[in-house]
């Protein structure tokens, strides 16, 4: 059942659902992305999703395997987006990376969903594209 609510919380983010997403999340939601950046509650990361996809509007997970113990979720697979949607030909604004993902549910919501992936492409890409600069963290080595 946990690993259904997950799948779900997926299918919501790969729609770009953001109510539906934050339906799925409890009210102190914790999201912690892959440099252990971390958003606390449903509301502030209501607003982190939305800023996000405003960077990377095709946003997706691809699921290849899902392991389920008692609360916990782990899903591997891939995830990739396109910078702004403005696909080149060379595909240089766009990538696709292997990620795995955990979740902690609670009482049927998404409470943890943690983001394990090397970002080091997409944040160079946002670098490279912008014409302002991001109103995300990036890692000063890039």
């Amino acid at each position: 059942m946990n690993a259904q609510v997950v799948l779900e919380f997926i299918r919501a983010i790969n729609a770009a659902d953001v109510e539906k997403m934050c339906s799925l999340m409890t009210e102190h939601h914790v999201f912690t992305d892959s440099q252990n950046n971390k958003v606390i509650g449903r509301d502030a990361m209501k607003q982190a999703w939305i800023e996000y996809y405003k960077l990377f509007p095709d946003y997706h997970i691809e699921v290849n395997d899902v392991l389920e113990k008692h609360d916990i979720i782990v899903v591997t697979g891939y995830a990739g987006a396109t910078y702004k949607n403005f696909r080149h030909e060379d595909k240089d604004n766009s990538w696709i990376v292997p990620a795995c993902f955990k979740a902690i549910v609670a009482d049927g919501k998404i409470e943890l969903w943690q983001v394990f992936a090397d970002m080091t492409k997409a944040y160079e890409i946002v670098k490279r594209f912008a014409k302002v600069e991001p109103e995300i963290d990036l890692p000063d080595d890039l």
